[in-house]
C-alpha cells in the first residue's frame, strides 16, 4: 500500500524521493495544476538561501540518474528558478507517483472516526480527495505525510489574531505575501501610497521593492506599519548573518528607514480598516489613523487544520506546530540562529504513521528553512520504512542568523543556549547534543511539551 504525501512542493517531492529510494511507494496529491504551486505565487522573489540549501540530497541523486545538472551551489535563485531548474525536473522524474488537481479535504482511518480506538493503528488511512471537476474520490494509504504548507492561509492584519474590523470588506485593497510590485502588479502600486504591515523577511522584501518603485515613479509613498517597539529586531543579524542575502535584507531595510524612503508607523496595533474618502483605506489602532491606497499584509501564516479534523494530533497550544518542536521554535522564547535538528521522533503525533512536515509543521512560527524540511522528510522516510537508527540520526547543517535572543536581549549566536555544541555536532548546545547522543530526543532530556526558555532547556 502506498504512503500518501499531501503537497507537491519542495518538501513533499523530497519526501517522495526519499521513500522511493527506500523501496516504498509514494502517492503525491497536489491541489494545484503543477508542482510548486505555492512557490509559483512568489516566483519573482529572490531567496536568501543559495542552491546548496535548496536542493534535497536524495532528490538530487534521483535527478542525476536522468542526466540533470545541479545549479552552482553558491548561486541564489528566485522562486521561478527554484521551480524551473529543480522542482519541475524533480516532478517529471516522479511523474508516475504525482497526481495534480487533487485537493485533500479530509484524512481519517478506515471505518474509524477520531474517537474510536480499538485496532485503529492497524487500519489504513483514508484520504478524501476533490478533483478539478468537483467530484470526490478516496485514496487509501498505510501512512500519511502532510506537506501542504501554509502559503494559502496567511495571518490577518488585525493585531489580535482576528481580521481587523472591516478587513474582510476591504479585501480588494489588501494583498498578502509579496506582490510583484516591480512587475506584474506594478500598476496597482505606482504613484500610490502603500502600507506594508509586518516585520519579517516578507515585509522587508516588499519594502525594498516598493522603495525601488518610489525612486522610479513620483508620488509613490511607502509606509511601514509594525507592532514592534524596537524595529532593530526586524533587521536580524545583518553583516553577521551566515547567509549574506538574508543579512542584506536587514541592512537595506535599515538604510531605507534611515533615509526616509520608508515612513515608519510603530508601534501600531491595527484594530480596524475602513474606506477613506478617496476610495483608499483608513487603518486605525484605536488612537491613531493612517491612510493608504493599498495594504500589503505580511504578518506570517498559519496552518489550515480543517482536513485533519479526524486525526489525533499533538499540537503546540499556541504555535499549532507539532508539539515536539514547539519549545525549539517558539518566537516568544528565542530567535536562535539555528533550530536544533529534528525529525520523526519530534514530529510524531498520537496518530501512528501520520506526520506533518515542512512549513506546516512549524505552525505559526516564522523561522522555517527549506533545508529543515528536507531533514524532516529524510528522517520520516527512514522511520516509515523501519530504519529507526537513521530516523534518529542528525544530517543537517544550517547557517546561523548572527543573532540569538533567549527571552531577553539579543546575544551572539555562538553563545546561544548556554554555550555551543561540541565541534562537528549540529545542535544548539552541549546539553542538547548529549541528550541526542543518548537517544532521548534532545533538549537535555526535558519533556518535549514543556514550555521553557532555551536557557533552561540547555542549561
Amino acid at each position: 500500500m502506498t504512503i500518501a504525501i499531501i503537497g507537491a512542493g519542495p518538501v513533499g517531492l523530497a519526501a517522495a524521493a526519499h521513500l522511493l529510494a527506500r523501496g516504498a511507494t509514494p502517492s503525491v496529491l497536489e491541489a494545484g495544476p503543477a508542482a510548486g504551486h505555492a512557490v509559483r505565487q512568489w516566483g519573482h522573489v529572490r531567496m536568501f538561501t543559495p542552491w546548496r540549501y535548496c536542493i534535497d540530497h536524495q532528490a538530487a541523486a534521483l535527478l542525476a540518474a536522468y542526466g540533470w545538472t545541479a545549479p552552482p551551489e553558491d548561486d541564489i535563485p528566485d522562486g521561478n528558478a527554484l521551480v524551473a531548474r529543480y522542482l519541475e525536473p524533480l516532478a517529471a522524474a516522479l511523474a508516475p507517483y504525482v497526481r495534480y488537481g487533487s485537493r485533500v479535504t479530509g484524512v481519517t482511518r478506515k471505518h474509524r472516526d477520531k474517537v474510536r480506538s480499538g485496532d485503529r493503528g492497524s487500519l489504513p488511512f483514508v484520504l478524501r480527495v476533490a478533483g478539478p471537476d468537483g467530484g470526490e474520490t478516496t485514496v487509501e494509504a498505510r501512512a500519511v505525510v502532510d506537506a501542504s504548507g501554509t502559503w494559502f492561509t496567511p495571518n490577518p492584519a488585525g493585531a489580535d489574531g482576528l481580521p481587523a474590523i472591516g478587513e474582510i470588506q476591504a479585501g480588494d485593497r489588501i494583498a498578502t505575501g509579496i506582490p510583484d510590485v516591480l512587475g506584474r502588479d506594478r500598476a496597482q502600486y505606482a504613484g500610490r501610497t502603500t502600507a506594508v504591515v509586518g516585520s519579517g523577511h516578507s515585509a522587508l522584501n516588499a519594502l525594498i521593492d516598493l522603495a525601488a518603485l518610489r525612486d522610479a515613479v513620483p508620488g509613490t509613498r511607502v509606509l511601514w506599519i509594525s507592532r514592534k517597539q524596537r524595529l532593530d529586531d526586524a533587521f536580524g543579524g545583518e553583516g553577521a548573518d551566515a547567509l549574506a542575502a538574508r543579512g542584506a535584507l536587514g541592512s537595506q531595510s535599515r538604510a531605507l528607514m534611515n533615509s526616509g524612503a520608508v515612513e515608519v508607523v510603530a508601534p501600531f496595533f491595527i484594530e480596524s480598516i475602513g474606506r477613506s474618502a478617496n476610495g483608499g483605506v483608513r487603518i486605525a489602532d484605536g488612537a491613531r489613523t493612517v491612510e493608504a491606497d493599498r495594504i500589503i499584509v505580511t504578518t506570517g501564516f498559519r496552518p489550515d487544520l480543517t482536513m485533519l479534523r479526524e486525526m489525533r494530533l499533538a499540537l503546540d497550544p499556541w504555535l499549532e506546530s507539532a508539539a515536539g518542536i514547539g519549545p525549539m521554535i517558539d518566537p516568544n522564547l528565542h530567535s536562535c540562529g539555528t533550530v536544533r535538528p529534528h525529525g520523526a521522533i519530534e514530529l510524531a503525533h498520537p496518530e501512528p504513521d501520520f506526520y506533518i512536515a515542512g512549513m506546516k509543521s512549524y505552525g505559526r512560527a516564522p523561522t522555517f528553512l527549506l533545508a529543515t524540511g528536507h531533514e524532516q522528510v529524510r528522517s520520516i522516510a527512514a522511520m516509515l520504512t523501519g530504519d529507526e537508527i537513521a530516523a534518529r540520526r542528525v544530517e543537517l547543517d544550517l547557517p546561523e542568523t548572527g543573532v540569538c535572543s533567549v527571552a531577553g536581549p539579543a546575544v551572539a549566536a555562538s553563545s546561544c543556549c548556554g554555550g555551543p555544541a561540541p565541534p562537528k555536532v549540529v545542535s544548539c548546545c552541549v546539553a542538547d547534543a548529549e541528550s541526542r547522543s543518548q537517544g532521548t530526543g534532545g533538549c537535555g532530556g526535558k519533556p518535549a511539551a514543556a514550555k521553557e526558555t532555551e536557557a533552561a532547556c540547555c542549561a
